[in-house]
């Protein structure tokens, strides 16, 4: 479990353009990123 101030670990999530983006890799071309995830999408209800 994170806490608050903790790093995130190293991830992939798949890009647009069909290629995977880690986290790491973000994080050289950018200096700050927002990932927002919403959990319902694509869900029934």
């Amino acid at each position: 479990m994170l806490a608050v101030g903790d790093k995130a670990p190293d991830f992939k999530l798949p890009t647009t353009g069909g290629h995977e983006l880690s986290l790491a890799e973000a994080l050289e071309k950018h200096k700050a990123l927002v990932f927002l995830f919403y959990v319902l999408d694509f869900t029934g209800g």
